[in-house]
């Protein structure tokens, strides 16, 4: 038997490796493949099918980004500023916060970022030591600028006209407003009002905050700057014209500030004494200012058209005034103190407590009132006064642009944000 059981091992054919079949179905139904499913390589068709190459990433548009083309060029003549009625040319910075990138994005403007603007003429042309400092080309271009806007303004409105537009702009009949706030009239701003006035004639411009102070610098630095008109005015209110022979299609070209650039460093606002004081004597006056009673009390956001009169009229009787600040962001009430030096004009004293205080100095004479106040460049008609709108405001004539500032501090609705930041005025 054991023999037998050996015989029959060795006769047996050897075992195949056993094969795992998960289904019987396809030897039943004899399924074939497609080709397509059927892998196979390059090479066994000879590498005459390649394979489809991959498509590059989704890479979202960019603004800095300027695929090769050239760097844009703007025909408007004067220095590109963040700020026209926050930044005066006249204060010289003693620093900058930051390497001067130009806010306009890299590459995209023609004209170099000095860290304060971006000047129309090149500042290597100026002479320091000349009479006059302006190169003859800046002549050129305020020449330029004045006839064409003269040119675009056309025959003066008449007062049936004006009346027709300011009545076309109250809040009761449209609610398209231009909102000028704490930063004053941005460069970007220009961009919104030639934006209004692709279908309006006229836009709606709300002044509010800090730039109210010296509201003849707001009127002038608009029209100076969109070359229209302002054809009515009423506290912070203005009404701004396009003119007769506007065409939208042929507006200026106006680049857009990317980001908001770095305030620069100014000297400091307070110093350790006072000019014509001892270091006592001006400690012992900034002690006695914290307890002058508070002439006025301003509202954030407000409107301060009549701050200027009334601290010229308390310096007839009062050496020292003080006006409560409280509430306001640290870099507005500094400002305002800097419109108060040289609007009165007087001295800061301090800024302690969100206080502001200001002294009328040794010498002061309330007959002389300051020279900084011109007149605008355009005035309104004086037949305009007699216009009246729909919802009862009358017209002013533009000739008196300073007879708004003695009317009451408001303190009204608050400004709405402004999508630019807050810039810090002076540092300590």
């Amino acid at each position: 038997m054991l023999l037998l059981a050996g015989l029959l091992r060795r006769a047996r054919p050897p075992r195949r490796p056993s094969v795992r079949r998960l289904s019987g179905l396809l030897d039943r139904y004899g399924f074939v493949p497609p080709a397509s499913l059927t892998p196979h390589s390059a090479s066994d068709d000879g590498g005459a099918k390649k394979r489809r190459p991959k498509k590059p990433p989704y890479r979202p548009p960019s603004s800095l980004d300027r695929g090769g083309r050239p760097a844009a060029r703007s025909d408007l003549p004067f220095d590109f500023r963040f700020s026209y009625t926050e930044s005066s040319p006249g204060d010289k910075p003693i620093g900058l916060r930051e390497p001067k990138y130009s806010p306009f994005g890299p590459g995209r403007l023609d004209r170099p970022w000095t860290g304060l603007c971006a000047p129309a003429v090149d500042t290597t042309l100026r002479d320091a030591h000349a009479d006059d400092p302006a190169p003859a080309a800046e002549r050129e271009l305020e020449e330029a600028r004045r006839r064409e806007r003269e040119r675009v303004l056309g025959e003066p409105l008449t007062p049936a006209e004006r009346a027709f537009l300011v009545s076309k702009c109250q809040k009761s009949r449209t609610k398209k407003q231009i909102n000028l706030g704490r930063d004053g009239l941005t460069h970007n701003m220009l961009n919104d009002i030639h934006n209004h006035w692709k279908n309006d004639e006229a836009v709606r411009v709300k002044c509010l905050g800090v730039p109210t102070v010296d509201m003849q610098n707001v009127c002038h630095q608009l029209e100076d700057k969109t070359g229209g008109l302002i054809i009515h005015r009423h506290g912070g209110q203005l009404i701004l014209y396009r003119g007769r022979h506007y065409n939208p299609k042929k507006r200026p070209f106006i680049p857009l500030m990317l980001w908001k650039p770095a305030e620069p460093v100014y000297p400091r606002l307070i110093k350790t004494t006072i000019e014509g004081l001892t270091v006592e004597e001006t400690k012992e006056m900034r002690k006695k200012g914290l307890y002058v009673p508070v002439l006025t009390k301003l509202a954030k956001n407000g409107y301060y058209a009549s701050l200027v009169p009334m601290v010229r009229d308390a310096f007839l009787t009062d050496e020292l005034v003080r006006i409560d600040s409280k509430g306001l962001p640290k870099s507005d009430y500094r400002k305002i103190g800097v419109k108060l030096r040289d609007l009165v004009p007087c001295i800061i004293v301090s800024f302690d407590k969100e206080q502001i205080i200001v002294w009328r100095g040794k010498d002061y004479n309330g007959t002389i009132q300051d020279n900084t106040q011109k007149t605008s460049v355009s005035v309104l008609e004086e037949e305009s006064a007699g216009a009246e709108s729909e919802n009862g405001d009358q017209e002013q004539a533009s000739s008196d642009w300073a007879s708004d500032e003695c009317s009451q501090l408001s303190s009204s609705d608050e400004m709405p944000d402004d999508k630019s930041a807050i810039s810090e005025a002076d540092s300590d």
